[in-house]
C-alpha cells in the first residue's frame, strides 16, 4: 500500500508587508496514522463544556473577534487549552521558519529565501520524506509568495509528483488548524523574546517563563 504524506501549511504575516515578522509553518502527517480518535475526544470535551465546535483560529480566539465575539475570555482560554491538549495527542511533526520583514527589500526576496529554507529542511531530513510514495500539500493559496516557495522546493527536492489540494475533509481541516496553532506559538516566542508580547499573550500564556515551560515545550515536542 502506498505511503502518503500530507503537509499542511499556515503563515503569520499580512499581505501588505506591514507585519514586523513573517512566519511559515509546515505540519507533516503520515496518512497511515489516524487522528480520528483524537478529533472525537477534542470535540467531546467542547460539548461537555458547552463550548462551540467551530474551526480553531488563534488570532480571533485570543482577541475575541469573529466566531469568538460572544465568548468571554475564560471560555476562550479553555478552548485554547483544549486545542493545545488535542495537538499534544496527534501523530504529527512540524517546522517553522521565522523572518524579520525588515531584512527583505521586497516579497520576491522573501519568497526565494522561504523556498531555500524549505528545501534545506527537507534535504536535512531526506530519509523521512523519501520514505513516502506520495506527498500532498494542503494550502489555501492565501498568499502567492508562499505558493511560489512551495512550488520551488517540495516537488524539486523530492523529485516526485506533489499534489496541492484544498481541504477536503474534517480531518484535513483540523490539521490545517493545527498549523495555525503552531504558527501562533512560534510567533509568541518571537514576541516574548523581543519584549513585544503585550497584554493579550500575558492573559493567555502568562509570563515568558510560564509560556516556555508549558505552551512552547508542548509544541516543540512535535518539531521534526
Amino acid at each position: 500500500m502506498a505511503k502518503e504524506l500530507s503537509i499542511f501549511v499556515d503563515e503569520s504575516g499580512d499581505r501588505s508587508g506591514k507585519a514586523r515578522y513573517y512566519l511559515l509553518t509546515l505540519v507533516f502527517h503520515d496518512q497511515a496514522d489516524s487522528i480520528a480518535e483524537a478529533v472525537t475526544g477534542y470535540e467531546a470535551k467542547l460539548a461537555r463544556a458547552d463550548l462551540p465546535n467551530i474551526p480553531f483560529h488563534s488570532e480571533p480566539l485570543m482577541n475575541g473577534h469573529k466566531d469568538y465575539e460572544f465568548l468571554n475570555i475564560e471560555q476562550r482560554k479553555v478552548m485554547l487549552a483544549y486545542f493545545s491538549s488535542f495537538v499534544r495527542k496527534l501523530p504529527i511533526s512540524y517546522i517553522t521558519f521565522v523572518y524579520r520583514r525588515s531584512q527583505f527589500e521586497d516579497p520576491t526576496r522573501l519568497m526565494e529565501r522561504m523556498g531555500r529554507d524549505i528545501s534545506s529542511a527537507m534535504i536535512e531530513h531526506l530519509g523521512f520524506f523519501q520514505s513516502f510514495d506520495d506527498v500532498k500539500v494542503y494550502y489555501d493559496n492565501g498568499q502567492d509568495i508562499v505558493k511560489q516557495a512551495l512550488d520551488r522546493s517540495v516537488g524539486k527536492v523530492l523529485s516526485k509528483g506533489v499534489v496541492r489540494r484544498r481541504k477536503t475533509s474534517m480531518t484535513d481541516y483540523r490539521l490545517e488548524q493545527v498549523a495555525d496553532y503552531l504558527c501562533t506559538i512560534e510567533l509568541a516566542l518571537v514576541k516574548y523574546e523581543a519584549k513585544e508580547n503585550g497584554e493579550t499573550y500575558n492573559k493567555f500564556f502568562g509570563g515568558i517563563g510560564s509560556f516556555k515551560r508549558n505552551w512552547l515545550k508542548q509544541a516543540r515536542s512535535k518539531r521534526i
